[in-house]
């Protein structure tokens, strides 16, 4: 259950005496964007919980329509809160950011260690763009999974298209007769003004030293959101963090080299677990 009592719907993997990880997607997302990653960190000993954040997949949307920051770190807190056994979080782009609110500031989320996935105090705002964009260019939706299929095919040119279609049912939902995407339509209303409104890198620095636990910042080598010179400057400025790109991969990690994502995470996992 999330802040307000929204439900937060939620895939689980692994024994239930395992030390928690939490996988946290981005915005526009749903939790099978770690259908990779989740079952191979159960294997190696994980307890894995992988939520749809509020307003995304089959989780309750915001009653008002709110979708602000400090909204999904609340989600965050009550999500640590209700679990217990000082979790990992591991948190992509949105998701990441609301677990790095969520850990440092008051009242901070009681959590073992951080993994930022291709997020940091800022982003690029060409990127960012590029994202917001995808995400308002099919307002009617689809005619069907395969119209779905090329968007993002054609959003994510670097990525190999997968032998089927049937994913995309995962991340669409049927409205008349026509395919949408999974998740609150309001979610997109001043999208692009929360990604980094005025003060908000510094906001996201004094959280990320504030947490005072061990940060990976997990970078895609082909990210035009999080450039290299920008997670450079994350981790020079927060003494507890460091940082591995994935070769291959853009602003979606996980999807785009699961395997590579997964190695690149387990080590530090290891360490601070």
């Amino acid at each position: 259950m999330g802040a307000g009592g929204v439900p937060l719907a939620a895939d689980v993997w692994g024994e239930a005496s395992a030390p928690p990880v939490v996988l946290l997607h981005g915005g526009g997302q749903t939790r099978h964007a770690w259908h990779g990653a989740g079952p191979r960190l159960a294997a190696l000993g994980w307890r894995v919980v992988a939520p749809d954040l509020r307003g995304h997949g089959a989780s309750g949307w915001s009653p008002d329509g709110a979708y602000h920051l400090g909204l999904f770190a609340d989600d965050v807190r009550a999500l640590v809160a209700e679990l217990g056994g000082r979790p990992v979080l591991v948190g992509a782009s949105l998701g990441g950011l609301g677990s790095l609110l969520a850990a440092g500031e008051a009242p901070g989320a009681d959590v073992r260690a951080l993994v930022l996935v291709d997020v940091a105090h800022r982003p690029d705002p060409r990127g960012a763009r590029r994202i917001v964009e995808f995400m308002r260019s099919r307002p009617d939706g689809f005619a069907g999974l395969d119209e779905a299929a090329a968007a993002v095919a054609a959003h994510l040119p670097h990525r190999p298209r997968p032998d089927g279609i049937e994913g995309m049912r995962k991340n669409l939902r049927r409205h008349g007769d026509r395919w949408v995407w999974h998740w609150d339509p309001r979610l997109l209303d001043g999208f692009e003004g929360r990604m980094d409104p005025p003060g908000m890198a510094a906001r996201l620095l004094t959280a990320a030293r504030g947490a005072d636990v061990p940060i990976l910042l997990v970078r895609g080598g082909l990210s035009d959101v999080v450039r290299a010179d920008i997670a450079e400057r994350f981790c020079d400025a927060v003494p507890r963090a460091r940082r591995v790109d994935v070769a291959g991969a853009g602003h979606m990690v996980a999807g785009d080299r699961n395997e590579h994502f997964v190695d690149a995470i387990v080590p530090f996992l290891e360490e601070v677990g």
